[in-house]
């Protein structure tokens, strides 16, 4: 039923998203989990601590964390089977799910990025783009700006709509939250500072090993993408993916980033700026760096067709195990 659950909350997700009004009155799952972490992190993570017993108290932080994430979705899970019958939990338990897809909202920010762009310049395109990125918007100018976005939606497809979904089909909702919680904590404590180095050293490795599936499969479907769009190259996108994706400083990140850059004829990633501290990275793709919005827009349209040809599939795998089932 795992394969059911996935295809329902991807459906929802798309038509509905997370309303706004629910974020501003109870908040999201995603920012829940965040406080956790903040709590053990502001809780253990003494500035004293010798290398060694701060990244054991990282460890033990983490591990609370995921228990306590994995308990509440186990709880609610079993507790929907227990309470409705089959399909009605399973409705229940797919609205829930779709709330830690992020799809729809990926789409909007990027799509803010190029509008931005679009209608109040190179101003315009910095402060949409420094919502979905870290790096420093000041030091963009428009190809900058427009390959941030571009290298954001790449990633975002794949640790926030192909990695959730891959682990809710391994193990429903509770493997999705699992998932989410560590991804989390990567983002909160996983970065390479002083601060975090040791601490956030179990989250930023755990992250790493848990998207390792979908980062591949977020390539395999960019270039499945770029066979179906009108003027992207499927064959440079699977090139790009296998030759460049090795030289990316994150064992993840470069594989969606290199298959977009190869489908669109463009050069992502690249040297860039982080907290005034310049970042040396590999080029993915070896097309043109100079990107406009309208780029943004092209690799919006192969994201969108990735989206449907996984959609497509995890429906096709949700029949064939209701079919076995039965």
């Amino acid at each position: 039923m795992t394969c059911a659950l996935a295809f329902l909350a991807l459906l929802i997700e798309a038509v509905a998203g997370y309303p706004q009004a629910l974020v501003t009155r109870i908040g999201h799952p995603v920012t829940w989990i965040g406080a956790l972490i903040a709590r053990a992190e502001t809780a253990w993570n003494e500035g004293h601590l010798s290398f060694a017993r701060a990244r054991l108290r990282g460890v033990l932080a983490l591990a609370t964390v995921l228990l306590v994430t994995v308990s509440a979705a186990f709880l609610i899970d079993h507790g929907l089977d227990l309470a409705l019958p089959a399909f009605a939990a399973l409705a229940v338990e797919a609205v829930l799910a779709s709330t830690l897809l992020a799809g729809r909202s990926l789409d909007d920010h990027v799509t803010d990025v190029a509008e931005g762009l679009e209608t109040r310049g190179l101003k315009g395109g910095r402060q949409a783009v420094a919502r979905i990125v870290g790096r420093d918007p000041e030091t963009l100018d428009e190809a900058g700006v427009s390959r941030a976005a571009i290298e954001s939606l790449a990633e975002n497809f794949s640790d926030g709509v192909v990695a959730p979904l891959f682990w809710m089909i391994v193990g429903g909702l509770p493997g999705c939250a699992l998932y989410k919680a560590i991804n989390t904590a990567d983002s909160m404590i996983g970065h390479k500072s002083e601060r975090y180095l040791a601490f956030g050293w179990a989250a930023a490795r755990l992250d790493d090993l848990v998207n390792l599936p979908a980062s591949r499969l977020s390539a395999l479907w960019l270039v499945a993408a770029a066979r179906f769009m009108p003027g992207a190259d499927w064959r440079k996108a699977a090139l790009s993916a296998l030759t460049d994706a090795p030289r990316h400083r994150s064992p993840n990140a470069g594989w969606p980033e290199a298959a977009m850059a190869g489908a669109l004829g463009l050069a992502l990633a690249g040297p860039r700026s982080y907290g005034g501290k310049r970042v040396d990275d590999a080029w993915m793709g070896d097309g043109r760096r100079e990107a406009t919005a309208a780029d943004i827009h092209r690799a919006l349209r192969l994201y969108r067709i990735a989206y449907l040809l996984q959609a497509a599939a995890v429906g096709v795998l949700a029949v064939v195990a209701v079919l076995v089932l039965m």
